[in-house]
């Protein structure tokens, strides 16, 4: 059964779909999610504190999703092409993870400003020390690292660095088919592309580095590609 910190939010990114922000009420918000007024301010404090949550809900919503999409059975090229497709369906769905991806805020989303000083974060998280939002980038580097993490056990080893770096390349391809139109008949899906990124990074997938003679991340000596 949902909390009603749960029902409240769901209540308050419901309200976001036909009102801007500064017309969204608490007393709507609570009667939606069929709570009281006191109820809402006891979960989150005020308008700014239900803010807050939405954005850090919005952001911790997406990272979970990648750790689901990189959970995928498969290689290297399936669990980043999972990745990639639910960042597409994530950005397209929720309007805050498009504006915490991309950076595009405007009148209709509830962005919330520093805390007073003096005042506690009635939510505190590893969004809270912030002035505002995650940046777009913050965001992306947590996601990337999730990637790193979950396909840096596969075997063949990995290239650490080679890794991330294909990483970061496949979720702001991502980010491009999100907000992008692809051409109709096309399917407008990211997989195939990002195969075609993984498959063209060998050194990110096998552990090899793409550098001759060079030592690789983890201090052992590179291997030397013949002439």
């Amino acid at each position: 059964m949902p909390t009603a910190r749960e029902l409240l939010l769901d209540a308050a990114l419901s309200a976001l779909a036909t009102l801007p922000w500064t017309s969204v009420r608490m007393v709507d918000v609570a009667s939606a999610a069929g709570v009281s007024r006191q109820t809402l301010h006891n979960e989150f404090g005020g308008k700014d504190g239900l803010a807050r949550a939405l954005v850090r809900d919005a952001a911790d919503g997406y990272l979970a999703g990648v750790e689901r999409a990189l959970g995928t059975a498969g290689g290297t090229a399936d669990r980043l092409a999972a990745t990639a497709a639910w960042t597409v369906r994530a950005v397209r769905a929720n309007v805050l993870v498009k504006a915490l991806l991309t950076g595009c805020w405007n009148e209709r989303l509830p962005r919330p400003g520093p805390l007073v000083a003096g005042c506690p974060d009635p939510l505190p998280g590893p969004w809270s020390a912030g002035p505002g939002p995650p940046a777009p980038a913050e965001l992306l580097r947590r996601a990337g690292e999730r990637a790193v993490a979950a396909l840096d056990a596969e075997r063949p080893p990995h290239d650490p660095e080679a890794l991330a770096v294909t990483c970061e390349i496949v979720l702001r391809l991502a980010l491009s088919y999100a907000l992008v139109p692809t051409p109709s008949g096309t399917g407008g899906e990211p997989a195939p592309l990002v195969r075609h990124v993984v498959a063209r990074a060998p050194y990110a997938v096998s552990g090899t580095s793409p550098t001759a003679g060079a030592r690789s991340p983890r201090g052992s000596p590179g291997r030397s590609t013949p002439a």
